[in-house]
């Protein structure tokens, strides 16, 4: 199995994304897309999408990103910034990776909606293990 497939099929396991109906559209070395189409599950109490959710979606295509090598990487230190609301639609993120070392890589995700307009912008710091990625 190629190491992106057995990236894919990991993250299948993240019952969290499932939950939340979070879909990994793609994934290549260093880089992730996954999208979220927003439900009455999501919204907060002024009917805008949660700030957790938009979190949750841009910290699993970090995550996703960051564990593309193929060895086990956690986060470290993360940070977001909300810069429109939205209530309806499809929300897409789009990780990168912006350094990488034998023990520290720094992430960028963009979060946007159907029109492609910036929702939330996402920054990651990861610390990469020895382990490799088990399926």
């Amino acid at each position: 199995m190629l190491e992106i497939e057995k990236i894919k099929e990991f993250f299948k396991g993240d019952k969290l994304a499932q939950y939340l109906g979070i879909e990994l559209l793609d994934v290549s070395r260093g880089n992730a897309v996954a999208k979220m189409v927003i439900k009455d599950e999501h919204l907060n109490g002024i009917n805008t999408v949660h700030g957790g959710a938009i979190f949750t979606l841009a910290d699993f295509t970090f995550a996703v990103a960051a564990n593309s090598h193929g060895r086990v990487t956690v986060a470290i230190n993360v940070s977001i910034s909300f810069m429109k609301a939205v209530t309806s639609g499809t929300l897409t993120a789009v990780a990168r990776e912006v350094s990488l070392n034998p023990k520290i890589a720094s992430y960028t995700v963009d979060i946007c909606d159907d029109e492609g307009e910036l929702i939330a912008i996402f920054q990651g710091l990861a610390y990469r293990k020895r382990d490799k990625i088990v399926i």
